[in-house]
């Protein structure tokens, strides 16, 4: 019997037919996906590398600045210079070497100090009076690395470094002179303002002004910030020496150093002796008050380049200029011969009980001033040195702020003693 089952088979649909060649296809399209996304993934890093590349090469092509704007770039590359034998060497993205005015060895003095004693911060500037080339700017932190980067150029509450500004526009404003005897209440460190003045009936405590900056009187400078300036000749003398006042330093990249309007007497009288902590300075702008007033009363730029080359040729690099005359050549002299008190009999005649500081003291005389204050930011107890010498004739004006904790472990005044003896060490 023949056989009609083929004839009546349904025939199969074309997925039917292929349906394993699509399922093939399917796989391996869903195996090269990925691979396509990987690849487009990598052509994109690829684009992106390039054009980083790409800017980096322009960034490093076009030339630094070499007006103001040249201090900024050569504290950033200050980190990484060169020293070779008494200079300090740094180069720049474009390929400029830039001959620094920092003082390698002083530079080097004052780290290892700051690196054997390790304080939870410290800051170190030095200035020279006559010029304003930095010749230190150092920093060190054991408690966050990259809080020294900017250091100098932030600012902290003044404490009692202000009272060279008070005593300088007392003696500008012929309210006083070195000799000056004030009587007040309280004892010498007091902070209740309202406890310092004078009782009528007698058996008040009396010190001549250059004894009370020597050891850091409140009520006398609070005195007479409220009882002889009063706030307007005050504030002008702050505006002087360039708090308040953004652009004082060009180039520098500092924050504004705030001096707060004050309205009543007792506020005046914490401004006055430095208790004000919204008073505050930064430790650039600070070493370059104290350069000022040893340099009678003229403020000059702060220089960090002397030299710049590129592809062999030397370049023009800001020169020394004068930015103000903040307080008179007799008002500056009068206020060294006051500052002279702080070493030989008032609050750092111990940090020169070394016999290095011994050396330096039966040398010459120092002109210095101390400061001390608990601040926030960061949190600790702030110590601070302000000093220039030889007195009569200055060679190296410094500042050194050193932030404790509970613990102390140096004090500013330490700081500046080591840098004071390597400087005249090397007979600068």
């Amino acid at each position: 019997m023949q056989d009609f089952k083929h004839l009546t088979r349904r025939k199969k649909n074309f997925f039917q037919r292929h349906w394993q060649s699509a399922a093939l296809g399917t796989a391996v399209a869903l195996l090269f996906i990925p691979l396509t996304v990987m690849l487009v993934r990598k052509a994109a890093q690829a684009v992106s590398v390039w054009q980083d590349t790409r800017s980096q090469i322009e960034l490093k092509a076009q030339p630094i600045s070499l007006g103001d704007d040249l201090f900024a770039i050569a504290s950033g590359l200050l980190p990484a210079a060169v020293s070779s034998g008494e200079t300090l060497t740094a180069t720049a993205p474009d390929g400029t070497s830039l001959k620094l005015s920092i003082n390698p060895a002083l530079q080097q003095r004052v780290q290892g100090y700051l690196e054997q004693t390790r304080p939870p911060y410290a800051i170190f500037v030095a200035v020279e009076p006559a010029t304003g080339r930095v010749l230190s700017l150092a920093g060190y932190s054991t408690v966050d690395q990259n809080w020294q980067q900017n250091a100098a150029y932030q600012v902290y509450p003044m404490a009692s470094l202000f009272k060279m500004v008070t005593a300088a526009s007392a003696l500008e404003n012929n309210k006083i002179n070195p000799t000056t005897v004030l009587e007040f209440r309280g004892r010498l460190v007091s902070e209740t303002p309202k406890n310092w003045d004078p009782s009528p009936k007698g058996r008040n405590n009396k010190m001549d002004v250059t004894e009370a900056m020597g050891k850091s009187v409140n009520p006398i400078y609070g005195r007479i910030a409220s009882d002889l300036l009063g706030k307007e000749r005050l504030k002008q003398t702050c505006n002087n020496f360039g708090f308040n006042r953004p652009l004082l330093l060009p180039g520098v990249p500092a924050v504004p150093s705030p001096a707060p309007a004050v309205e009543t007497s007792n506020d005046l009288r914490l401004q006055g002796c430095g208790l004000d902590h919204g008073l505050q300075v930064s430790p650039i702008h600070a070493a370059a008050i104290t350069a000022a007033i040893a340099n009678r009363g003229r403020m000059m730029a702060p220089r960090l380049v002397d030299q710049a080359t590129r592809n062999g040729k030397e370049l023009k690099v800001p020169a020394t200029r004068e930015l103000a005359k903040v307080i008179s050549p007799e008002a500056a002299d009068n206020l060294t011969r006051m500052l002279l008190t702080t070493v030989t009999s008032g609050t750092s005649r111990k940090a020169f009980h070394s016999p290095e500081g011994r050396r330096l003291t039966s040398d010459m005389k120092i002109a210095a001033k101390t400061g001390s204050i608990d601040g926030d930011n960061p949190k600790g107890h702030y110590s601070w040195f302000a000093a220039y010498a030889p007195a009569d004739q200055p060679r190296i004006a410094l500042v050194a702020l050193v932030i404790n904790g509970d613990k102390w472990k140096i004090k500013a005044s330490q700081l500046g003693e080591q840098a004071l003896a390597e400087f005249f060490r090397q007979g600068k």
